[in-house]
């Protein structure tokens, strides 16, 4: 990675103005993946939505941002870093607007898939231009700072969301975004430096990011469309054959292109692919949860969106607490120990979550999950990630960190595809309290399920000791489960 001409210091006036237009930046992803959650059942209520439009009004968002990750931190490496970060800022900010403003559902779904395109092109910028920008020996100071605040971002975003749903309108959980890109456009200009990488290939993948993106979005369609068409349909057939086709195509293209934007070379490595098994079980599980859990809270349990949004954070507060308290023991011992047991104290938190019933109090029925399943998540996520970027040297550590987190949000959005399928929600709606509540029991049935087995993989497969590496500083890196694995490693 090339240094701007002029790098900023951490304790400088300009040195704080970078690092809050990353934290802004990053953190308007950070809210919308779980604050759009809470605003369901009023989205719902609406428009009259049906459940596909329900599904697709959080998959739009993930599809683009899962697709396009790793194209947007190919353009910012070969464009300029700020440049694009910025009109990625921009495009989220109108994709806002247009999300606040949709009278329809088709719109504001349509809306969601512009926003998962603006968060894909600023999103893998905030670290880098951190990098970049920052003197050598203050970079881990600042990544260690943006990380801490973003996951502070994850645990006020849901409470912020359901304040608003609650005191005003679905709406302004969309338009709140506006001004905040507006201070993050002016603080950027003013003193965020251009950098860019002169070696970063002159070959953008658009075909593979046009192939994977087509893949997921027939395979998501076809499972959303299943219940009220029927596997039969020439519409749900059509849509899994341009799935399949587009992920093979996908792969393919891969394997040949001179500069491909996943090199399935780095499959290779047993312990990375294994990595990666875990994390698509685990973030599948977490994608139904947070889907899920709120919206039944508010349908069937009759909790507020206050309430309701507020009711996984100490998932995230926990998850601050002992991230740091994880990587240290995964140093000791190994991440192998962590990420089985990991997973499974996370499953028995399902468990007990799937039998709360409509008459729930929130202390005696949901906290102990709730509790029990942050332990489990903190316990899981450091030494997962850890261990996928470990597998592979460290020149290939972006492309450790993007395949990790591309995995991630694609377990997310296939998850709330196919979980209500799976878990029986038939022609019946999300925001019908009888059909909701026992789809809800079984999809965190389903849940449970999948981290048993990333808990099997990670038994099976994960290597019991991370590979010896020379000591060097870096930061402790605090994250929300709800938004993917932490980011990579600077690279010094």
């Amino acid at each position: 990675m090339t240094a701007p001409a002029v790098q900023v210091r951490y304790g400088e006036a300009r040195g704080r103005w970078v690092l809050l237009a990353m934290v802004l930046g990053s953190g308007l992803t950070f809210i919308d993946s779980t604050v759009v959650n809470i605003a369901l059942p009023s989205i719902g209520r609406s428009f009259g939505a049906t459940t596909e439009d329900l599904q697709w009004t959080i998959n739009g968002y993930t599809l683009s941002l899962a697709s396009l990750i790793l194209l947007g931190g190919s353009l910012g490496d070969r464009f300029g870093r700020r440049r694009i970060f910025l009109f990625g800022v921009v495009w989220f900010a109108v994709a806002s607007l247009l999300c606040g403003l949709a009278p329809t559902a088709p719109i504001l779904i349509g809306a969601r898939v512009l926003q998962g395109v603006g968060g894909a092109l600023l999103t893998p910028g905030a670290l880098a231009i951190l990098e970049a920008s920052f003197r050598p020996d203050d970079r881990t100071k600042a990544i260690g700072a943006w990380s801490g605040l973003g996951g502070i971002a994850g645990a006020i975003g849901p409470f912020l969301g359901g304040w608003l749903v609650q005191v005003a309108t679905w709406r302004l959980v969309f338009f709140i975004n506006i001004p905040l890109a507006a201070i993050v456009v002016l603080a950027a200009v003013r003193h965020v430096p251009e950098s860019r990488d002169p070696q970063a290939a002159q070959h953008i993948d658009v075909l593979g990011a046009v192939t994977g993106a087509l893949g997921l979005a027939g395979l998501s369609y076809g499972f959303t469309a299943w219940p009220a068409l029927g596997v039969s349909s020439p519409v749900v057939l059509g849509a899994f054959a341009i799935g399949i086709a587009g992920i093979v195509t996908f792969v393919l293209t891969e394997r040949r292109s001179e500069h491909p934007m996943l090199p399935m070379s780095v499959f290779s490595s047993r312990a990375f692919t294994a990595a990666n098994l875990v994390t698509f079980a685990v973030y599948a599980a977490l994608g139904g949860v947070f889907f899920l859990v709120v919206l039944y809270l508010q349908v069937v349990a009759g909790f507020t969106p206050i309430q309701a949004g507020s009711a996984l954070l100490p998932v995230t507060v926990l998850m601050l607490l002992l991230s740091a308290r994880s990587g240290a023991l995964t140093q000791r011992i190994g991440p192998r120990i962590p990420m089985t047991l990991g997973p499974i104290v996370c499953a028995c938190a399902l468990v007990l979550l799937s039998r709360i019933s409509a008459d729930v109090e929130y202390v005696r029925d949901v906290l102990p999950g709730v509790v029990l399943f942050g332990l489990g998540l903190s316990l899981t996520v450091t030494p997962l990630t850890a261990t996928a970027l470990d597998a592979l040297d460290e020149r290939f550590a972006g492309i450790a960190s993007g395949t990790n987190n591309a995995v991630a949000r694609t377990a997310g959005l296939l998850a709330v595809a196919v979980l209500p399928l799976a878990a029986g929600i038939g022609s019946g709606s999300l925001t019908d309290p009888t059909a909701l509540a026992p789809t809800y029991r079984n999809a965190m049935l389903i849940c449970a399920g999948l981290l048993l087995a990333g808990a099997l993989t990670a038994f099976v497969a994960v290597p019991g000791r991370l590979r010896a590496k020379p000591p060097r500083k870096v930061p402790e890196r605090y994250h929300c489960g709800v938004i993917g694995p932490p980011p990579a490693e600077p690279r010094q």
